[in-house]
């Protein structure tokens, strides 16, 4: 079945002591983007996460968030002591050159670049952080495909639903088709004998029927809605079949709205003119609603 671009997964796990929480949103896209936010102190797991995100997923811009609860200050960030060391010492010496009363706040140098770094663990903790990480994450894609799915069923009644009205108005097309012809002819002969009537000329059938031949060949539209039916089975086949038929589907409603657009050029008929209109605006929802399937 066809999945939604749109949804949420998430989950967190306690790893070496420190809460890990990952969330996932999904929002449409033509193409597939991921947009991930890392705390520092897990910056070397950005490209495994982005891995997993393209395996799992097909479509759509993804935002992951990795946080860190209840961590102990050493797991996220340190102090290079010897830096500041120095920065205290040279301030020190400007102070004692003056009247006293300087004062050197820590506090604020702690602001000053290369003083605060972010805490970069082991090769052990790393690894254990990596597996941690990627287990929760796995976890929270699972969570997000659902959610994906579960929309995606909507989706799929919502364009069933659309498929139903077309392949009605194509069927009243059909049979209101077939009887155009002679309603024509009829139509042509009538008039024209109406014209003539006064000067007691009648016309031959010969000519009324390269009129009517002509006119059947300038408005036949048995090719296009061939071939509307054909597509309309084919968006409906894909609907049901595997996920990632967003594209295909915004592929076959194009050709749809292409054959619809021929016969309404073709069509000579109101009944037929009207019931095209109504296939148009349907097509043009089914266009809507596949921007947000996968």
């Amino acid at each position: 079945m066809i999945n939604s671009m749109t949804g949420y997964g998430g989950a967190e796990a306690e790893i070496a002591g420190v809460t890990y929480s990952v969330e996932l949103k999904s929002v449409n896209n033509r193409y597939f983007k991921t947009v991930i936010k890392l705390p520092e102190s897990a910056a070397f797991l950005e490209e495994d996460i982005e891995k997993l995100l393209r395996r799992s997923l097909l479509r759509g811009t993804i935002s992951y968030s990795l946080r860190v609860k209840n961590a102990p200050v050493d797991v996220l960030f340190s102090i290079d002591e010897a830096a500041l060391k120095s920065v205290v010492d040279k301030l020190s010496r400007i102070a004692l050159s003056g009247d006293g009363t300087r004062r050197i706040d820590i506090a604020g140098l702690l602001g000053l670049p290369g003083i605060i770094l972010p805490a970069s663990p082991d090769k052990q903790l790393a690894g254990q952080i990596r597996q941690g990480v990627l287990r929760i994450t796995h976890e929270a894609v699972d969570r997000l495909k659902q959610a994906r799915a579960a929309e995606g069923a909507a989706l799929a009644a919502d364009l069933k639903g659309h498929c139903e009205i077309i392949s009605r108005e194509l069927e009243q097309i059909s049979a209101r088709n077939a009887g155009t012809l002679q309603e024509y002819h009829n139509r042509l002969k009538k008039k024209v004998d109406d014209l003539l009537a006064d000067v007691k000329f009648k016309l031959d059938e010969e000519t009324l029927a390269r009129e009517v031949a002509v006119f059947a060949e300038r408005s036949d539209i048995s090719e296009e809605l061939a071939r509307l039916s054909f597509h309309l089975e084919e968006f409906v086949r894909a609907c049901a079949g595997d996920s990632g038929a967003g594209r295909r589907l915004e592929f076959i409603s194009q050709e749809m709205l292409r054959e619809a657009n021929t016969i309404a050029s073709k069509a000579c008929d109101n009944d037929i003119t009207r019931r095209v209109v109504e296939i148009k605006c349907e097509i043009d929802r089914l266009k809507e609603q596949v921007q947000n399937i996968e």
